[in-house]
């Protein structure tokens, strides 16, 4: 159990703080910069969870931000490092978030167009949260790059991010529905746009 009694330590004024491990690292360190997106993802569900969504979406997120802490530490402490008992994201939390993905889409028609983030307040704090999220992926991904990274740490992520962008496209079913790309329809030409590229959804 973690017991802080005070809050600021002086140990960070230089610039530098430690690792799961105790060593000490740049707070610039890539390692550093994946688990600060983490942290923030968890805090703009945290904003959604406070601005009021239906109990049961809640209870979900609730979850999540607790994974999204275990998963902090994982990211914390290098996966090389030698200490039993570390935590660590496991397949189980995955295969939850796959589930609730499978059954929060199961009210909602199939995408004909790529969705804005936009319509209710909720939604779009949903969206807030999936392109944070989206984020730390790519943190962790450019991590694993240069050290040993649990590797189920990117599923989490990605699996999390498809999950936001379901629930935000749910936010919006008793508010008129997704608001929906239209390629090329801010354009003053004659020009369609309907021949532009979107980006992948992964």
């Amino acid at each position: 159990m973690v017991r802080l009694t005070r809050i600021y330590t002086r140990g960070g004024d230089a610039g530098e703080t430690h690792l799961g491990d105790m060593s000490r690292v740049p707070k610039t360190h890539a390692r550093v910069e994946a688990f600060g997106d983490v942290d923030e993802t968890n805090s703009v569900i945290g904003v959604v969870r406070a601005n009021g969504i239906d109990p049961g979406t809640d209870d979900w997120l609730r979850i999540i931000q607790n994974d999204l802490f275990d998963l902090g530490a994982d990211l914390c402490l290098p996966a090389d490092a030698d200490r039993p008992g570390a935590l660590r994201v496991t397949q189980d939390q995955i295969d939850r978030l796959e589930r609730w993905c499978d059954e929060a889409n199961e009210t909602l028609e199939p995408l004909s167009s790529f969705v804005l983030p936009g319509g209710t307040a909720v939604a779009a704090s949903l969206h807030q949260a999936r392109a944070v999220c989206r984020r730390a992926e790519r943190r962790v991904v450019a991590l694993t790059g240069q050290e040993p990274v649990n590797g189920l740490v990117v599923s989490y992520l990605n699996r999390l991010s498809d999950l936001l962008f379901i629930l935000a496209r749910a936010a919006n079913l008793g508010a008129g529905g997704d608001v929906l790309w239209e390629p090329g329809a801010g354009r003053t030409d004659s020009g369609s746009g309907s021949g532009g590229s979107a980006p992948e959804l992964a």
